[in-house]
């Protein structure tokens, strides 16, 4: 089963610390902004984006990675991990969501 890094991780942060997070990783670690959204910072992190989402009904921070794969539905069977679909909707992404035993976010994608 070939399962990889993907391109993004994400930090997902309560709405009242968000300014505060967004400012630290652009100001404190200085990391250089690539894409700011209403509700979402992506920074360049390496290879990959670091993107600090703001979520309006979240008490606590979570961590969410990207994983790539050729057949997401393997992966998931062979990581024998949860399928989390509820979290958050995929729009136009080939894939889906799981999390690890410790409750990290990882989302299984086609590159």
């Amino acid at each position: 089963m070939d399962i990889r890094p993907g391109k993004n991780i994400a930090i997902k942060v309560p709405l009242y610390r968000w300014a505060e997070t967004v400012a630290y990783y652009r100001d404190k670690v200085g990391l250089k902004v690539a894409k700011e959204l209403q509700n979402s910072t992506g920074f360049v992190f390496g290879d990959m984006t670091l993107w600090v989402d703001r979520v309006e009904k979240q008490s606590q921070v979570d961590v969410w990675l990207e994983l790539f794969t050729d057949d997401p539905d393997r992966a998931l069977e062979h990581l024998e991990s949860p399928r989390r679909d509820e979290l958050e909707p995929l729009d136009e992404v080939n894939g889906l969501w799981t999390s690890d035993p410790a409750g990290v976010v990882l989302l299984l994608r086609n590159e």
